[in-house]
This record gives structure tokens, C-alpha cells and sequence, in this order.
């Protein structure tokens, strides 16, 4: 079951599930980064997932203000125990966006009290994405392959690798009790799914992402995406797939002839 609840009135962001699941939708430039120009204009999601029993959580691409990130989970009764990265952009994990400098996971890091404590999940084909974009060396990262299940307390996150908008972007399949949510990252949206035509991008790779790698997620998961891309800010993966166009495409050739095959 669905419900929403506010974090004090500077931090009116949505939370999610019940019992033990922690779970937070925050909105860059409006939940936190609020002044920041860039952030507003991304309008990035940042997601924290935990188990409210044992206080420990992790923060899905923690960008633009992490003392603010850091903020939220102590005024929720949370500690940080590790970093989930979708992919390498800038906008998602920090680093130079476009000549704008965003700050990410590496401040991020900085700034809790045991660096070593707190990993930085990735998959293995993005490591060297990771580190030439945000400055984080090898040994801050744990690199993962798809199906990799990471807990949090009692709270099970399975690593779904998705490559097609970067080489190694990941979604994470969220096991609530009865429910499922999708952090999808750039992979998928309520409306498109995440560009191609970017370094290490390739477009049939998010054809077979999106058709056979996320086949399996049940229409009745609720799909949580990377930016507020739609006027609602989570879907069920059923209506998703009814409503989005890139699920209209038959065939590969369909689909790349769409996109420019790359």
C-alpha cells in the first residue's frame, strides 16, 4: 500500500511502504538543491531505501547536494550505509556536467565518518566510466554483475544490468514485502526511455534491455524513474508499458531505424 507523509516542511518529500521498508522519492530542486539553477533544470530524482529496524540506508545518485541528502536521512532517524550508482552521468553521481561542476558521490563520501563503511554499488562495465567522471578510485567502488542482490537491513535490492544509455546502467528491483519498485535510472521513464546517441551509449542494447532484461518485472511493480520526465512521478510497470511509446516497437530494425541505430 501506497502512502505519502512529509519530512518537515523544508523537505516535502514523497515516502513510500510500510513496515520495516524505508523509502524516499526526493526531487532535485525542489526536495533539496532547491537554489541550484542546474538542478532545477534536470529535475533529477535521488532515492533513499532502507530498513527503518536496523536505521541503515542507501542513497540511489546522490547528486547536487549531498550535506542536504545527509540532512534528510538523519532528520528521518537514518544512517548512510552505501551508495547505489544507475550509470555515470554527471547529473547522477557528480562530476562536469556540460562546464558546470555538479557535486555528487565523491563529496558525498567526504563528508561521512568512515569513507571505507559506505560502498559505491555500481556494475562492473561501468567502473571506468565512474572513476574517469568523479574522481572515486577503484577501491571506493563494489562492482557488481546482474542479479547481485544487495541488503540493506532486512530490505532486499537486486542489481538489474540495463545497458543502452551507458555501457554499464543498472536498475534495482526493490523487494517490499508484497510489492516490487523499479529504480530505473535513465533506463526507462513514465514517457521514453534514456537517449543513445551519448558516449557508450547503444540503441539495440536498450531495445533488449527494455523488451527482455525488464520483461520479467510484473506489470504490477511501480516503476520509480531517474527524472520527472511525466507529470507523475511513479507508475505501475502495466501501465507503463500501455502507455509509453517505446514499448510500441515490434522488431529491432523498427526500433533502430527509429533511433538511428546508435
Amino acid at each position: 500500500m501506497l502512502d505519502s507523509e512529509e519530512s518537515g516542511d523544508s523537505h516535502p518529500a514523497t515516502a513510500f511502504g510500510g513496515s520495516r521498508l524505508y523509502f524516499r522519492q526526493l526531487l532535485a530542486g525542489r526536495d533539496f538543491a532547491a537554489r541550484d539553477p542546474i538542478a532545477r533544470q534536470m529535475v533529477n530524482f535521488v532515492y533513499l531505501i532502507g530498513d527503518r529496524g536496523t536505521g541503515e540506508a542507501v542513497a540511489v545518485d546522490p547528486a547536487y547536494a549531498p550535506e542536504e541528502i545527509l540532512e534528510i536521512l538523519a532528520g528521518d532517524g537514518m544512517r548512510l550505509s552505501g551508495v547505489l550508482a544507475t550509470h555515470y552521468h554527471p547529473d547522477h553521481v557528480g562530476g562536469d556536467l556540460m562546464g558546470y561542476p555538479v557535486r555528487g558521490v565523491e563529496d558525498l563520501l567526504e563528508r561521512v565518518d568512515r569513507r571505507s563503511a559506505v560502498p559505491v554499488h555500481v556494475q562492473e562495465e561501468e567502473v571506468p566510466w565512474i572513476t574517469r567522471v568523479t574522481g572515486l578510485t577503484r577501491d571506493d567502488l563494489l562492482a557488481h554483475h546482474s542479479g547481485d542482490e544487495i541488503r540493506v537491513g532486512s530490505v532486499q535490492v537486486e542489481c538489474v544490468h540495463t545497458p543502452g544509455h551507458t555501457p554499464g546502467s543498472q536498475c534495482f528491483l526493490v523487494h517490499a514485502g508484497g510489492e516490487l519498485y523499479l529504480v530505473s535510472g535513465d533506463t526507462l521513464f513514465l514517457e521514453g526511455c534514456g537517449r543513445t546517441d551519448l558516449p557508450g551509449g547503444d540503441a539495440g542494447a536498450m531495445y533488449e534491455s527494455l523488451t527482455t532484461r525488464l520483461a520479467r518485472v510484473p506489470d504490477d511493480a511501480i516503476l520509480f524513474p531517474g527524472h520527472m520526465y511525466a507529470t507523475d512521478p511513479s507508475a505501475t510497470m502495466g501501465s507503463t508499458r500501455r502507455q509509453n511509446s517505446v514499448f510500441r516497437f515490434r522488431s529491432p530494425d523498427a526500433w533502430l531505424a527509429a533511433f538511428g541505430g546508435g
